[in-house]
């Protein structure tokens, strides 16, 4: 291991921060991927929600969120000596690369985790409710959940909990979160009778590219240098997202009797969550299963909500929650110390039960912990400013209502293509 004093290692830098860029691409991803999901007087209220919160953790992030998830020597939450990433402090997780780098990459995982919850409260949750509730979130809930797992001295990582990219921490933690928004803020209007059906499908698939491309970083920095490790997690993370699309159409096909665009979406991400704690610790066979188990059994969890009377608007717990559950027990079944040496064999590759025991334990503590506070800051929040729209603004629309504006232009009539059409100036 580098001298935490000593040279920077530059082509680590370099990986570490051309990745943090492609995982920031993902925070616009799922803003379009889930305006796209929503119905047509909704998207830019789906948009802006995601920018805004963006923006609020990156500040937050610098101010006191890193210092929390990164700083000190407890077990259990970061002290103040990392506040607003103090130049020539040492990195204390990966010494060769700077703070400042290490900070950057670490602020896109904490940027996307609260933008991911929102599709579970899409179309009835107000813009300022939101804002303050993902400031406060990444600062309770995010941050000290970080420290437990990814900060060699918390809890989780000491008792061995193994987690490459942010299944526990990122997808868990969104995915129990956006079950309590979604039970907090209620069911929309109509949920039963009225069919919510995406206005937008080009929109989707647009933020699935963006996400899929960002995914590579997200999971391939993690190995923060670009060897055979890296490698091993973007392939990982390819094979997972296509297994993941297809089974999902498969068993769709099976169901209903066609495979849909928007199946193949969800497919794809519910791929991507679950490889995302195993992608540097499995090989691509075993990558191959989890995103085959994550398109079948996810798509199976998003119908749950229906039985339990939960309206999770687009379907976050299911994708998250499940994929990331699935991910994290899997790395007890098909981690293999060929692959990296400095994790651990799982159940099917001569492991004992020891690690599936952990991995399990630490899912379930996180997403307790995760749901009771969640429940607690939404609350207070209802308390304090107002949770959910009115019934009228939500009639209206979040576009209207919540920021003045329209995502498309309606007011010019549709021209009738039957009529008489002017001759062309050239063929005159």
């Amino acid at each position: 291991m580098p001298d935490p004093n000593g040279p920077v290692d530059t082509a680590a830098t370099a990986w570490v921060l051309a990745s943090a860029a492609l995982v920031l691409l993902m925070t616009p991803g799922i803003a379009l991927f889930y305006g796209g999901m929503v119905r047509r007087n909704n998207v830019l209220g789906v948009v802006v929600q995601g920018f805004a919160g963006m923006a609020v953790v990156s500040v937050v992030w610098v101010g006191l969120g890193f210092s929390l998830a990164f700083g000190g020597t407890n077990r259990f939450i970061g002290d103040l000596s990392l506040v607003g990433l103090p130049p020539g402090a040492a990195n204390p997780v990966v010494p060769g690369i700077p703070l400042i780098a290490y900070a950057l990459f670490q602020m896109m995982f904490a940027v996307l985790t609260p933008a991911l919850i929102l599709g579970a409260g899409a179309e009835r949750w107000r813009f300022g409710a939101y804002v303050l509730f993902v400031g406060v979130w990444s600062l309770v809930v995010y941050a000290p959940v970080a420290h437990w797992v990814f900060y060699p001295g918390g809890w989780a990582a000491q008792w061995g909990m193994l987690d490459f990219a942010g299944g526990t921490v990122v997808h868990i933690t969104a995915g129990v979160a956006a079950l309590a928004i979604a039970i907090s803020l209620g069911r929309r209007r109509g949920w039963h009778d009225e069919p919510a059906r995406p206005h937008n499908l080009p929109l989707v698939m647009t933020g699935l590219g963006l996400l899929w491309v960002g995914w590579l970083g997200f999971n391939g920095g993690s190995a923060y240098g670009a060897g055979a490790l890296a490698a091993t997690a973007m392939v990982n993370t390819q094979v997972a997202a296509s297994t993941g699309l297809l089974a999902w159409l498969a068993l769709e096909r099976i169901r209903y009797g066609k495979p849909t665009t928007l199946g193949a979406a969800s497919g794809a991400v519910a791929g991507l969550v679950a490889i995302t704690p195993a992608a540097g610790y499995v090989n691509a066979l075993g990558a191959l299963g989890i995103g085959a188990l994550a398109g079948v059994l996810c798509q199976l969890a998003a119908g749950l909500k229906r039985w339990f009377n939960v309206d999770d608007s687009l379907d976050v717990a299911a994708v998250h929650l499940g994929g990331g559950l699935i991910g994290c027990v899997c790395v007890g079944l098909f981690a293999t110390t060929s692959v990296n040496p400095d994790g651990d064999n799982g159940l099917f590759f001569a492991g004992s039960y020891r690690l599936l025991g952990v991995q399990a334990g630490t899912a379930a503590i996180v997403a307790v912990y995760a749901l009771v506070v969640t429940f607690l800051i939404a609350a207070v929040l209802n308390q304090v400013v107002g949770h959910r729209v009115t019934r009228r603004q939500e009639s209206l629309g979040l576009d209207l209502s919540q920021h003045g504006e329209a995502a498309y232009d309606l007011s010019t009539a549709e021209m009738d293509v039957n009529a008489p059409q002017p001759t062309p100036i050239a063929a005159r």
